[in-house]
């Protein structure tokens, strides 16, 4: 893991960053040409290193034919967020302030002109749409997965409730960070993982429900800073990829970069219905539904089905 320092940051809302760090890690060669970097942002309370799952040779994500990127953001640790900060309260940052760090991190620290791709999913899909429309010069493709360009209503009130009024209304951290964790466990997957008979949570290793929320989503949840999460959650929520007084189809309709939507089956965070319509809204865009058992989840490669999907919407990204 490297750090970028840089500096006391200005934030779009006018406050300052003092001391700004962006966590980020490279796997491959830079090529002579500088043409083979790839961009993959990541997602909500996951640090960077949790994609490096989907990075091998062979793979869509192939270090010995790319320069891939993985930066962190800010409110997820190492990179500045409450718990790494000292500096009195922590100020509003946006997901626009997160690609701002990133391209200055492609450009002045890599020295980078164009990224061959920018892919993420979920929040990581929001930074994806961000760096479309605010940095066209430096985006060669983008392949925003399972994620939008600002939450959809029901996203939107998900990281209220479920992230955020978890933490701010418990009596005390490990409460708050338990209510995230159950309510995501209870909307997260789609409904039908629960179905009596299927048992898909089994599939994992998972004795029961009671195993799989403990396990999986206590597992996820608990270890992390509640103060961090909720920086993370109120910056996707307020997220909108250009000037304020402009639509969501006005500001994709602006992209020039080759885009490839891709969303799951039972997302219930961001239904293909609506990736669709953003696909829609923009010049020349692709979009597929990937089939899948596990709705939102399928972005973590739980089973063999979904990572050969979301590696071949990679690899048609990439023109492979």
């Amino acid at each position: 893991m490297e750090i970028f320092d840089l500096g006391d940051l200005a934030l779009g809302s006018g406050e300052t960053l003092p001391d700004a760090r962006l966590a980020y890690q490279t796997f491959g060669e830079l090529n002579a040409e500088k043409d083979n970097a790839i961009l993959f942002a990541t997602f909500l309370g996951a640090p960077a290193e949790v994609l490096t799952a989907w990075i091998g040779e062979g793979r869509a994500l192939d270090p010995t034919r790319y320069f891939i990127i993985l930066p962190g953001h800010f409110g997820l640790p190492p990179s500045s967020a409450p718990s790494t900060t000292d500096a009195g309260d922590f100020p509003a940052v946006s997901i626009s302030d997160d690609v701002d760090a990133q391209h200055r991190l492609v450009t002045e620290v890599l020295g980078i002109d164009k990224l061959k791709l920018v892919l993420g999913w979920s929040i990581g899909a929001l930074q994806v749409y961000d760096w479309a429309v605010r940095h066209p010069e430096t985006v060669g493709a983008i392949a925003p997965i399972a994620g939008a360009p600002t939450p959809p209503p029901w996203t939107k009130l998900w990281l209220q409730t479920v992230i955020e009024e978890s933490i701010t209304t418990g009596p005390d951290a490990e409460t708050g960070m338990t209510n995230v964790a159950h309510g995501s466990a209870l909307t997260a997957p789609p409904r039908t993982f629960y179905v009596d008979g299927d048992d898909v949570y089994k599939n994992l290793g998972f004795g029961s429900v009671q195993e799989f929320v403990a396990g999986f989503w206590e597992g996820f949840w608990l270890p992390q800073n509640p103060q961090d999460v909720l920086v993370q959650a109120r910056k996707a929520r307020t997220s909108h990829p250009g000037p304020a007084d402009r639509s969501i189809p006005e500001l994709l309709g602006t992209i020039t970069a080759p885009t490839t939507v891709a969303a799951f089956t039972g997302d219930n965070l961001f239904p293909p219905v609506e990736s669709q319509k953003f696909a829609d809204a923009i010049p020349g865009a692709t979009f597929t539904e990937i089939p899948s058992i596990f709705g939102h989840l399928a972005t973590f490669g739980l089973s063999e089905q979904d990572v050969k999907a979301i590696d071949g919407v990679i690899r048609d990204a990439l023109g492979d």
